[in-house]
């Protein structure tokens, strides 16, 4: 018996494609199609992009201004239940800050890192509002059950922190 190549390769060719291409098409349809429609109907999202593996989701989100992040995460866990599941959400904004808005959280940094390694969240807010003061920066604070949301916001620059209520996983340095 003459194997002939051509059919052989032509098989694995369109195998592949149909397994592959049908995986993609049920990630865009099932997985990441739901998460990405709850995004962009949320006020403020300009931009959302979901990379959905086995333990953890990565959210890329490009927020405008005074956009209400803990509501966004909030309607991403509830309506997107069935994708999200026990799967870690980790939030990555694009930046849209200014040097102000840094200087700022690096002054504010050291008071936030100590209120949340001493589980003294409502610190938080008064602090920030403290140093806030005469400088023209918004600053709102909101926390839920898992994190803790800091948005800044001065103008047209914005600049958004999440950081987790877990001790061992603050990332106020980062």
């Amino acid at each position: 018996m003459k194997l002939r190549p051509i059919p052989i390769v032509l098989t694995v060719v369109i195998s592949a494609a149909l397994l592959f291409g049908g995986w993609f098409l049920y990630r865009q349809t099932t997985m990441q199609g739901p998460l990405q429609n709850i995004a962009k109907d949320y006020k403020g999202v300009n931009n959302a992009q979901f990379d959905i593996n086995h333990n953890q989701i990565n959210v890329k989100l490009d927020l405008k201004p005074d956009t209400n992040v803990s509501g966004l995460v909030n309607d991403i866990t509830t309506e997107g239940k069935s994708v999200v599941g026990n799967r870690t959400l980790n939030f990555e904004f694009v930046d849209h800050s200014s040097d102000k808005l840094n200087h700022f959280w690096d002054t504010a940094m050291f008071s936030v890192a100590e209120a949340m390694d001493h589980k003294k969240y409502t610190d938080i807010p008064v602090k920030l509002q403290e140093l806030a003061k005469d400088t023209g920066i918004k600053v709102q604070t909101e926390m839920d059950s898992k994190n803790v949301y800091i948005s800044l916001s001065d103008g047209s620059a914005s600049k958004y922190i999440v950081l987790p209520r877990d001790p061992g996983k603050v990332g106020v340095w980062e």
